[in-house]
């Protein structure tokens, strides 16, 4: 992202301009003319580099995560086939991306994947959707909070280290992810899961930033409410004050 300053007859202004550096577009281009020599070296270093997070990103499409490495070596193959073609318009990275996408959402739809996972059932409907249950806010005639929280939000024990090393935790949500309407789980996969920008996504999902946004909120929503649900569940509820006792006895006696 590079500032340019404008100067006018009535005031001086700032105009953001998102351009690929020309360092950029030349590391791009060296290494595409690698890979049309077929480079070996070239070639592994760019599989080490990304294979990883194209394996994340198909799993949000098909049943699977053998599935997915056979999408991402699909598009492996699809890559070395179709670089003679690469015109540069885009960065090598969107362009491998997007070839990943349209094979995993191409292989979702053969496999007829059905994810069941209740917590998000009744909210795959885009229709009269919002992303908090009007019930939990108090009306805005309230004498005393009008429109706060009827039911504050569920404060979770476990810290963000702990629920992430909770193995049953981690599959919820990847279900949690999959059982998102399309594009959302697109958007939230690739911001939060794969930490690209919005800049980045727009690009190799085709949508304006606004819909970005708005499809990152509504995605980032629906999973709170569904990770919620499971935590307030009596079982894991339980598992989870345990454990955070455990620690805190831990960090005092340390």
């Amino acid at each position: 992202m590079l500032t340019y300053t404008i100067e006018s007859d009535s005031a001086e202004s700032k105009v953001s301009v998102s351009v690929r550096s020309s360092a950029a577009y030349r590391e791009d281009a060296a290494l595409v003319e690698r890979l049309r020599n077929r480079d070996e070296a070239s070639f592994l270093e760019l599989v080490r580099r990304h294979h990883g997070a194209l394996v994340r990103l198909a799993q949000s499409f098909v049943n699977n995560r053998a599935i997915a490495e056979e999408v991402a070596q699909d598009t492996w193959v699809a890559v070395l086939q179709g670089v003679e073609r690469f015109e540069g318009r885009s960065s090598l990275k969107t362009w491998l991306f997007q070839i990943l996408i349209n094979r995993a959402k191409t292989r979702g739809v053969r496999e007829a994947r059905s994810v069941s996972f209740s917590a998000l059932n009744d909210m795959n409907s885009g229709h009269g959707y919002s992303s908090v249950d009007p019930s939990r806010f108090l009306s805005s005639d309230d004498s005393e909070h009008p429109g706060g929280w009827a039911c504050q939000p569920q404060q979770w024990d476990m810290t963000p280290e702990q629920l992430l090393l909770s193995q049953e935790c981690r599959i919820f949500i990847e279900q949690a992810i999959a059982s998102l309407p399309e594009l959302q789980k697109e958007v939230i996969t690739l911001r939060d899961v794969q930490g690209w920008d919005n800049d980045e996504i727009c690009v190799v999902l085709g949508i304006s930033e606004t819909n970005c946004r708005v499809l990152l909120h509504r995605a980032r929503s629906r999973m709170r409410q569904a990770l919620e649900n499971y935590l307030g569940k009596p079982d894991f509820a339980k598992g989870n004050r345990m454990l955070a006792a455990a620690s805190r006895e831990q960090v005092a006696c340390s």
